[in-house]
C-alpha cells in the first residue's frame, strides 16, 4: 500500500469501542480519571478503501483505463490507503497504469505451491509479479466455488508464509441475519479462517465484513448495524489475540458501498474502510468513495 511523502491535511483516528471502554470506568461513574487516560493507548488505524472488480471489465484496455482513472482520483489529501483486486490477466497492466498511487492485488489464490492443479495460481507466482495482497473467503468463492473455512485458512497461511498480506472476508446470509446468528457466524469464520495464524503475523491480516444479503443487491446494512458487527468482530479478535492486536487490525465493510453511503459508514469508530464491488468499476464513483468526507472521531 502506498506511503505518502506528506501527511494529509486531516488525520482520521479510528478508536474502537473496545479501547473506548478503557477510558470510561464503570457505567455509574462520570468522573474522568486523567491518569487512566494517559495510560490508555489510542489505536490509530489508517482507513483502507479497496475495490473488487470480480469478473470485470471485459478487456485489458478497459482495465487500464479504469485503473488509471481511479489512480488519478488519489491525491496527497486522500484520507486512506487504496487497493484494487483485479482479474489475473489484468494485474500487471493495472499495476503499470496505477503506478505508486495504489496497490493491485489478486482476487483469490490457491493454497498449493505447485503441482498438478490445473488453473491454480500460487502465492509465489503472485509475489513474483509484485503482488502483495490477495482476498480470501469472499462470499462468492464460498458459495459458487464451495471453498470451505479450512481451504480459506490454508490460503491465508500460504500468503502469510510468503510474506504477503490477506484480506479475510467473512459474513452472514440473509437467513442467518434474520435468525440473529451474525455474531456466531462471524466467530466461526474468524476462528477457522485464522487458525494457526500467529499473533506476530496479524499485521498482515485485514478483515472484511460483508453481509452476503447486501452484496450486489443495493441493500446496505445501516451504519449502526455495521458498527455493531464490526465491534463484535473486534471483540472476537481480542479474545483470540488480545486487545492490542484487535485494536490494530483494520476491519472493512463490504456490501453495496456507494458514494451516498460511504461517509456515514466511515464515521463509525470500528469501520476502517470498505471492500467495494460495483462502484469500483466506475472511476468517478470509486474516486468519491476514496475521498470520503473525513470525520474526526472523538477520543
Amino acid at each position: 500500500v502506498r506511503t505518502k511523502a506528506t501527511a494529509p491535511t486531516i488525520i482520521i483516528m479510528k478508536v474502537s469501542a473496545v479501547s473506548l471502554l478503557a477510558l470510561v470506568g464503570t457505567a455509574s461513574s462520570f468522573v474522568v480519571n486523567h491518569n487512566k487516560i494517559r495510560e490508555t493507548r489510542l489505536y490509530e488505524r489508517k482507513p483502507f478503501i479497496t475495490g473488487n472488480w470480480k469478473l470485470n471489465p471485459g478487456t485489458r484496455d478497459e482495465a487500464v483505463e479504469l485503473a488509471k482513472g481511479i489512480a488519478d482520483s488519489i491525491t496527497d489529501d486522500s484520507p486512506c490507503d487504496v487497493a484494487l483486486f483485479v482479474p489475473f490477466p489484468f494485474i500487471e497492466a493495472a499495476q503499470k497504469a496505477a503506478g505508486d498511487k495504489l496497490t493491485v492485488g489478486a482476487e483469490m489464490v490457491t493454497p498449493e505451491s505447485k503441482g498438478a492443479f490445473t488453473g491454480g495460481i500460487s502465492s509465489q507466482m503472485l509475489k513474483s509479479i509484485g503482488v502483495e495482497y490477495a482476498l480470501a473467503g469472499h462470499s462468492e468463492r464460498r458459495t459458487i466455488n464451495k471453498e470451505s473455512d479450512e481451504y480459506i485458512n490454508c490460503q491465508c497461511l500460504r500468503l502469510i508464509e510468503n510474506e504477503m498480506n490477506v484480506i479475510l472476508c467473512i459474513g452472514e446470509t440473509e437467513e442467518e441475519f434474520e435468525k440473529d446468528l451474525v455474531g456466531a457466524v462471524c466467530e466461526v469464520q474468524l476462528k477457522k479462517g485464522l487458525a494457526s495464524v500467529k499473533p506476530e503475523d496479524m499485521s498482515r491480516v485485514t478483515i472484511a465484513y460483508e453481509p452476503v444479503w447486501a452484496i450486489g443487491t443495493g441493500k446496505v446494512a445501516t451504519p449502526e448495524i455495521a458498527q455493531s458487527v464490526h465491534a463484535t468482530c473486534r471483540k472476537i479478535l481480542a479474545d483470540m489475540y488480545g486487545e492490542d492486536i484487535a485494536n490494530d487490525t483494520r476491519i472493512l465493510y463490504g456490501g453495496s458501498v456507494s458514494p451516498e453511503s460511504v461517509d456515514m459508514l466511515m464515521a463509525e469508530p470500528d469501520i476502517d474502510g470498505a471492500l467495494v464491488g460495483g462502484a469500483s468499476l466506475d472511476a468517478t464513483k470509486f474516486g468519491r468513495i476514496i475521498n470520503f468526507e473525513p470525520v474526526l472521531q472523538a477520543a
